[in-house]
């Protein structure tokens, strides 16, 4: 790997929980870390006449936030390359400008300013709906961030819905822990079973659970061989989407999804999948936008 990590920084806690994922990741991967810090006060009052100090309070919060989050990510991964810098922009497209440049992007699932019982930042859901690469954002629990269970949890959606990236993504993921990857398709019937025509021999939900099994070999097959180290677990569970990863990443360290809301004018819009995620997963979740 060539490109770098970014993290986006801001001092608080879910930040710090950020930078030492990134850390981590960083360091299983071989890859460089860019820690960032984003305002626009920063720009904002660089053009304000001088008040007696060659620089603002902005900048100078900026920079203590940065060093701290450098200093913090070379302690918790010495061999890797860690570098940081003050943007004067908003921080969301400031993260989404560096993802241009980088492996990934990082962040916590919420920073300073954020209500404390929002589910989900501002600035987390924003780069993870307009990013053109993959994005992280650290929430759930002490271990699965520190990827105490051994597993990854690969949601994988119908064809044409942006999976090919994800599923790529997730097999690196995989082979850099040495754990298990989970791959897990949620199908559901259009039918009721009370209807007696769901789980007859050829019924609806035997139908659908056999284009889920295909759909599962159809999307992994090349990838497993890509990738012949990592043990896989293909699994097709009935269920909505959303609440099937949801159970399932209560003991994954990771869950993986592709952005499958498609393109808008602002960037990929989240599908409903992504979203429910980004609010409830209990562990981090990667989006991976549609590999080109």
């Amino acid at each position: 790997m060539t490109l770098p990590l970014v993290v986006g920084v801001d001092g608080s806690g879910p930040s710090l929980a950020a930078v030492d994922w990134a850390a981590a990741e960083a360091a299983r991967h071989g890859a460089g870390l860019r820690a960032v810090y984003a305002s626009p006060w920063v720009r904002y009052e660089a053009a304000l006449p001088p008040t007696g100090s060659e620089r603002t309070d902005e900048r100078l919060l900026g920079e203590h936030i940065v060093a701290s989050a450098v200093e913090r990510a070379r302690e918790r991964a010495p061999g890797v390359r860690v570098t940081g810098d003050v943007v004067g922009e908003d921080p969301a497209a400031a993260l989404v400008a560096a993802g241009d440049r980088a492996y990934a992007l990082v962040t916590g699932e919420r920073g300073h300013g954020e209500l404390g019982d929002l589910l989900l930042g501002s600035v987390a859901a924003a780069v993870a709906a307009r990013a053109r690469c993959p994005v992280v954002v650290v929430r759930g629990t002490p271990e699965a961030a520190g990827g105490a269970h051994g597993r990854i949890l690969l949601g994988l959606g119908e064809p044409g819905t942006s999976s090919a990236g994800a599923v790529d993504f997730a097999y690196r993921e995989a082979e850099a822990r040495d754990c298990v990857l989970d791959v897990v398709h949620a199908w559901q019937t259009l039918l009721p079973h009370a209807s007696g025509e769901g789980g007859g021999p050829g019924g609806p939900a035997r139908t659908a659970e056999e284009h889920a099994f295909t759909l599962l070999d159809t999307a992994l097959d090349a990838a497993s061989a890509r990738h012949p180290r990592v043990r896989t677990r293909r699994r097709a569970v009935e269920g909505p989407a959303g609440t099937v990863l949801v159970d399932g990443s209560a003991d994954a360290d990771l869950v993986v999804v592709g952005a499958h809301g498609g393109t808008g004018r602002f960037g990929v819009r989240l599908g409903r999948t992504s979203r429910w995620l980004l609010h409830h997963a209990r562990c981090p979740v990667a989006i991976v936008p549609h590999r080109r």
